[in-house]
């Protein structure tokens, strides 16, 4: 398969969790997740097994200190991406306020939308606008779209 058919495969895994409630530290679609358990179940689609297990983490997004662990976690499971070859399928971290970590994910569906679960919502698709892309820290492409191959189920 092409790389642009498995970003695109990424995307459709991500659009069936909309509307899944927001579940702190949960990654069951239709049931809870959150921002991360979000990333999770998308990579359990077209990836395959979890590389490690999720640590229990905090759900505050203001968090300060020096443990990016989720800015890590992207770094050690899927490729960096520079931000002009930004394209639909790559996972977004964000970083709420620039004195705080990283501690917020979603996954781009196009150049100016991407999917996120947040706190008194659901998984949703929003808009990329100015306020998100300033907070972008990082971005990340999953390994089947850079290696053509393509794990997940299809419908």
């Amino acid at each position: 398969m092409k790389r642009e058919e498995n970003a695109m495969l990424v995307v459709q895994s991500a659009r069936k969790w909309l509307g899944t409630p927001y579940l702190h530290q949960a990654s069951l679609i239709g049931v809870g997740c959150d921002c991360l358990g979000l990333i999770r179940g998308v990579w359990r689609e077209v990836e395959g097994q979890e590389p490690e297990s999720a640590p229990p983490y905090s759900s505050v997004w203001a968090e300060v200190g020096k443990n990016e662990s989720l800015l890590n976690a992207g770094y050690n499971h899927f490729q960096n991406i520079e931000r002009a070859d930004l394209a639909p399928g790559d996972v977004l971290i964000f970083r709420l306020r620039a004195s705080a970590l990283a501690k917020h994910a979603g996954i781009l569906t196009r150049s100016d939308r991407f999917i996120h679960a947040y706190d008194g919502a659901s998984v949703v698709e929003s808009s990329l606008d100015k306020f998100w892309r300033t907070r972008i820290a990082g971005i990340f492409r999953f390994p089947c779209v850079l290696q053509n191959s393509y794990s997940g189920e299809q419908d």
